[in-house]
């Protein structure tokens, strides 16, 4: 239900309501007083409360008053209630009148009764606009809610787009290195690595648009990224793959797991004279999926793990949150970088 439809059927519930009420008070007090005249001074009240209440909003509306703060806006409140509750007030005692009600009592018309009759009509639309007023704080304070959260979303995907863009040089960078040391050694080499690096950048390119992928897709990545580390490297780099079958359409982010494995292979396996092994396994249980990059190496000694530890935690917790943490250990003499999402 809109906006617009929910206010004009709150006003007719209210004031049908209300009506009601006196009508109750009435034929609990005197049944015999209910008639058409008095049925049909009911009926004028009911428009006459709807008309009123709504030319107040109009005029709330209009003079701004919805954005006043609560100091300002209660002086102007009571002064518009009150004129309000005078209008519904003369109008009621207007209709007595013409009707034959009012002459039925002698101090209808009187100073007492007047000022009587205009404060009831003021508790009533300070009642109603108590709930007008609260009604609409509420809805503000939802839609600057909303719009707090999109903002918030806005400033998310802007921190993404710009981890994303670091990453790509990043890694063109390091392949870059890895085949200007084959140049003069292996040229034939080389072109074998250059090949593989447009592979690895047309890849690069297609999965940098997108806010997850397939484990599959990063997988075949990492995979050619390690084709190509291992052309340098030769011996000294040993590759195993252990994938949990029924995870290859598991969505995570793009460059995630490449990066773990460039971060073995930096500063891991190239420090090691005899080289080393650089494992990668996928596992899941009931809580938890769990992406793992082993390689030989030790901790002891590393300062500084590079940007690329440090995007991937970031890129975490943008995205998912607290349901999903990167760690790096060191144990029996390998470490173990760590990616857990919890299902």
């Amino acid at each position: 239900m809109n906006t617009k439809r929910f206010y004009w059927l709150a006003q007719l519930l209210g004031w049908l309501s209300y009506s009601g009420l006196v009508l109750l008070s009435v034929y609990t007090d005197n049944p015999d007083r209910i008639d058409r005249i008095f049925l049909t001074n009911i009926l004028v009240l009911i428009v006459t409360g709807i008309l009123a209440t709504h030319i107040q909003r109009i005029v709330f509306i209009k003079l701004g008053w919805l954005s006043l703060r609560l100091p300002k806006l209660l002086p102007r409140l009571i002064l518009a209630s009150l004129a309000c509750s005078i209008f519904i007030s003369s109008i009621d005692m207007l209709t007595d009148f013409l009707s034959g009600i009012g002459e039925e009592q002698a101090n209808s018309f009187s100073v007492s009764n007047i000022i009587v009759n205009i404060f009831s009509a003021l508790i009533l639309v300070l009642f109603w606009n108590a709930i007008y007023f609260t009604f609409h704080f509420f809805q503000q304070s939802r839609r600057q809610e909303v719009s707090n959260l999109e903002l918030k979303a806005s400033n998310r995907e802007s921190e993404l787009k710009n981890l994303r863009s670091q990453l790509n040089p990043h890694f063109l960078f390091n392949s870059l290195n890895s085949i200007r040391a084959l140049i003069d050694l292996e040229p034939d080499k080389a072109k074998v690595s250059i090949t593989t690096l447009s592979n690895l950048l047309r890849q690069s390119l297609i999965l940098g648009r997108q806010h997850q992928v397939s484990l599959e897709e990063e997988m075949q990545l990492a995979k050619n990224y390690l084709e190509l580390e291992k052309v340098r490297f030769e011996e000294r780099l040993r590759v195993e793959w252990v994938l949990t079958p029924g995870l290859e359409n598991f969505q995570v982010p793009p460059f995630t797991l490449q990066m773990m494995v460039e971060n073995a292979i930096k500063h891991g396996i190239s420090n090691l004279k005899d080289g080393g092994t650089v494992k990668v396994s996928v596992s899941e249980d009931e809580k938890e999926v769990t992406i793992s990059v082993t390689n030989s190496g030790s901790l002891s000694g590393v300062t500084d793990l590079g940007v690329g530890i440090k995007n991937i935690k970031k890129r975490l917790l943008l995205q998912y949150g607290e349901n999903a943490i990167f760690t790096l250990n060191e144990e029996d003499g390998n470490v173990i970088s760590k990616m857990k999402f919890k299902k």
